[in-house]
């Protein structure tokens, strides 16, 4: 049975970093388009980001320039390097994967995605 688990979250300043990771098992992890998903109280749910089979990168405006996906198939893990952090990105963090359909489907509905992570916090305190 497919899985991910995300890791990485914690406590950080405003203009901090954090990397977080997801990684996957148990199914063809580079045949799946992979994305991030926060949800913040209060806020509701926002798609983050995304990156698809051949490795290209989506953004939500907000992070467009401070943040970045990437993907390694060998190891079967994703990876979204978060710098210049600020206090709206205050949420938990998940990995979602859905199978690749040739273009990227974004969306904040768990059941858009064939696998979603527990989540991994991330506060932007000072």
């Amino acid at each position: 049975e497919g899985r991910l688990v995300e890791s990485g979250g914690g406590l950080v300043q405003p203009g901090g970093s954090l990397r977080l990771s997801c990684a996957a098992s148990g199914f063809e992890f580079a045949n799946y388009d992979m994305n991030w998903v926060r949800q913040a109280p209060g806020k509701g749910s926002e798609w983050v980001s995304g990156i698809d089979r051949r490795a290209e990168t989506y953004y939500t405006s907000s992070v467009k320039g401070r943040f970045t996906i990437s993907r390694d198939n060998a190891k079967n893990m994703v990876y979204l390097q978060m710098n210049n952090l600020r206090p709206e990105d205050t949420g938990l963090y998940h990995c979602a994967g859905r199978r690749s359909i040739g273009t990227l489907v974004a969306g904040t509905e768990q059941n858009l995605y064939h696998y979603w992570g527990q989540g991994t916090q991330v506060t932007v305190s000072s």
